[in-house]
């Protein structure tokens, strides 16, 4: 407890001179941590020069990892922020030191073991340093090579006492601004907290390397590293080396005979499969991330930050898609309303003419024109503009949509992003109606009607008692008591023949299935007398609700 103050104290020392140093006493002297409120000539010179925007970006690099990641994550949020920050914060870039590390030492500690009875070779030397952990080259004994990603030292301890300080700012903020509410603040730094410590785990990055390649393991067109469970853990993750080609250096492709633009094709299908199949897809896929084997296999690496989709969401973020490919803006408007965490839209009307306005961008502009990035910087301005606060899940998707799409456009400059989407539609479409999605559904809506009548004995013996008790009273004034009265029948009539209609459907559906009917060439006999019955109800309800 005491060593966790200390270090709280030594990152408040550093923060406080930085703060200082980039102009920011202000915000220290709301925190009680201003020390004097002369400004140095340094001081004055870098306020000067600079601008506001210039300073946080200046101020956040300086601090170190956790604040740049910080400003990484909040680079794509232009709900939230000014646009000339954002432009700032893209620019942000981790100050990496590599630090030497004894890996016999810590394979050592970590796991009980000698490593050169496990190991032929390991590398003194990282083949790539970043700001949580650094990567080294080894072989195994049976000739495998792998990669050794190391964790650095005290890494979590900083990143822990950094995101204290984070917080503490939060309240700052909130407390004498109302940005930190009308933006919920809070809740985006708990989400940037929960993503950060999930990305520091590497038992965290292993479990997500194995369920990617759970959710492709049939998929002849992707290839994921296999994992070495047993050189694996919390600080240490061990994983096979994959000697690929960089996915942007189409002189390589084309060299080992690799076509750079089915390539393309291939790397957006498949993360458009991670979003729509699985719910589960890579949270940062730039070309750095992306390698192709000699065979033409795409391979995503570092597994760090995942994006992940509930199933309910997945359910709407689908039907969104279908959409946005359909050209629907009145769905599209349903849709991002379901979706949204909360929304305060001031005019529904301005709402979908705005939307309407982000389609009309898509659909008539030339492939070679259409700028991905800027097209969901207008998504994000419409959402921000008709203030929805959207799920976080989905900033990390459109950000990931338009780093794929940027990788695929240095390769294929024609890449079509509304073609790759269809099949996806097609399917989402055909699901919906398939036989055991109308089973499960009709089966669900039958459940539902089933618990709603099991209610209606308890609401019946309520309101004898309170009639039994004379605790009741009606107070009523019914004019055309006659036309009332039919009008009931008639509902009664329409509810029952609905139910028939519904579970006839769901028989039909059953039916499909069934293997015991007399067959008619593929449909058997059953199932068309079936439809037939249906049709013939469905056009008798219509035309009474026409009637009435």
């Amino acid at each position: 407890m005491f060593d966790k103050q200390q270090r709280k104290l030594k990152r408040s020392a550093k923060l406080i001179s930085i703060f200082s140093k980039y102009g920011f006493k202000d915000i220290l002297a709301r925190m009680n941590l201003a020390k004097n409120n002369e400004p140095s000539v340094d001081e004055n010179e870098i306020v000067l020069t600079n601008s506001v925007y210039e300073r946080i970006r200046m101020t956040l690099e300086e601090l170190g990892p956790t604040f740049v990641k910080l400003g990484q994550a909040f680079s794509s949020r232009e709900d939230l922020l000014p646009t000339d920050l954002i432009l700032e914060l893209q620019k942000l870039q981790d100050k990496v030191e590599e630090v030497d590390l004894n890996l016999e030492e810590i394979l050592e500690q970590e796991f009980n073991i000698s490593p050169y009875e496990h190991f032929k070779e390991i590398q003194k030397k990282p083949v790539a340093t970043a700001s949580i952990a650094q990567v080294y080259k080894a072989i195994l004994n049976d000739g495998s090579e792998v990669i050794l990603k190391v964790k650095k030292p005290n890494v979590q301890e900083i990143i822990q006492d950094d995101l204290l300080l984070i917080h503490d700012l939060i309240k700052v903020i909130s407390t004498y601004s109302d940005i930190g509410v009308r933006f919920n603040l809070k809740s985006a730094i708990s989400t940037f907290e929960k993503s950060l410590l999930e990305e520091i785990s590497l038992t965290n990055e292993k479990n997500n390397i194995q369920q990617f390649a759970l959710n492709f393991k049939n998929n002849k067109e992707t290839y994921v590293p296999k994992v070495y469970e047993e050189f694996c853990s919390n600080n240490i993750l061990c994983m096979e080396f994959i000697d690929g080609l960089k996915i942007t250096d189409k002189e390589a492709l084309l060299e080992n005979e690799i076509n750079p633009v089915k390539i393309s094709e291939v790397g957006l299908r498949l993360f458009v499969s991670q979003i729509l199949d699985y719910g589960f897809f890579h949270a940062d896929p730039h070309a750095g991330n992306i390698l192709i084997t000699k065979d033409g296999k795409v391979v995503f690496i570092d597994f760090g930050a995942v994006g992940k989709i509930q199933p309910n969401d997945k359910e709407i973020l689908e039907q969104l898609i279908v959409a946005f490919v359909s050209k629907n803006a009145a769905k599209i408007v349903k849709n991002l309303k379901k979706m949204a965490v909360s929304y305060e839209i001031p005019d529904e009307k301005e709402f979908q003419n705005d939307v309407e306005e982000v389609l009309n961008f898509v659909h008539h502009t030339s492939l070679q024109n259409i700028d991905v990035p800027k097209l969901v910087g207008k998504m994000i301005h419409t959402l921000k503009n008709n203030r929805l606060n959207m799920p976080d899940y989905l900033y990390l998707l459109l950000k990931g949509i338009s780093l794929i799409e940027g990788v695929g456009r240095s390769i294929n400059p024609n890449l079509d992003i509304v073609k790759s989407l269809r099949p996806f539609t097609k399917k989402i479409i055909f699901n919906k109606i398939s036989p055991e999605k109308l089973v499960k559904s009709g089966s669900q809506k039958l459940l539902n009607l089933i618990d709603n009548v099991e209610e209606i004995p308890k609401e019946l013996r309520s309101l004898l008692e309170k009639l039994d008790e004379n605790k009741f009273t009606i107070t009523s004034e019914i004019k055309d008591l006659e036309k009332t009265h039919q009008l009931i029948k008639s509902s009664i009539v329409n509810l029952v023949l609905t139910l028939v209609l519904c579970s006839n459907i769901i028989a039909t559906a059953i039916l499909w299935n069934s293997e015991r009917a007399l067959h008619m060439g593929d449909i058997t006999l059953l199932i068309i007398l079936s439809v037939i019955f249906s049709v013939v109800l469905a056009i008798v309800l219509f035309l009474r609700l026409l009637k009435r």
